[in-house]
């Protein structure tokens, strides 16, 4: 089972204050319809009081120059500064590219929500703290916008498809490509989507 980790380090500011939102109608309903959605799911849990809180930021979502919804982002700047860095080594696209050209058979399937699925460390839970008008909540689940978190799911990821990765899958964080030629590619497949399925179900 992975967990992620926010070992902490040197001598930086525990405190980290959060920076006034903006009054603004549409983004603050983007909100709270955010924060219902992750209470009900149990990703998150209220909590009164914590040494680390960061600031949410609801940015626009964009087609070209036209908003056409809103993004709700935590601000994890200064945690990710505090951070003992995860070097784990992300897949070299160009690299994957060669391995994938002259097959004839591919499936890609993204990870819905695959961050999610990865606990925060009971003892560093506390860091991921973020405020926002509607109170003050902790993740039980890893967040995106923390340092490691691309680094941590690359590693459960690619040591749950030890086995694959490189022969018939291709594994870049929360992007599966399932690949081969067609009778191999059937038998392939099959043996993949069991664990996958199981893991990000």
């Amino acid at each position: 089972m992975a967990v992620n980790r926010l070992e902490s380090q040197g001598k930086l500011p525990s405190q980290i204050e959060p920076n006034p939102m903006q009054n603004i109608s549409d983004p603050k309903v983007r909100m709270e319809s955010e924060i219902q959605k992750s209470l009900d799911a149990e990703m998150i849990y209220p909590i009164s009081n914590s040494d680390w809180i960061s600031p949410v930021h609801v940015v626009p979502k964009k087609t070209g120059v036209t908003v056409n919804g809103w993004r709700v982002r935590i601000d994890y700047r200064k945690l990710n500064a505090a951070t003992r860095k995860d070097h784990f080594p992300l897949p070299f696209i160009d690299q994957m590219l060669e391995r994938l050209a002259a097959k004839t058979h591919y499936c890609c399937l993204d990870g819905y929500s695959g961050f999610f699925q990865i606990p925060v460390a009971p003892e560093d839970k506390d860091k991921t703290t973020f405020t926002c008008p509607f109170g003050t909540f902790v993740y039980r689940r890893m967040p995106s916008g923390l340092y490691n978190a691309p680094t941590t799911f690359q590693r459960c990821m690619s040591s749950k498809f030890s086995d694959y990765v490189k022969k018939i899958i291709e594994v870049f964080m929360n992007d599966f490509t399932v690949y081969g030629s067609y009778r191999r590619f059937i038998k392939d497949f099959l043996k993949i989507m069991q664990p996958l399925c199981s893991l990000l179900q």
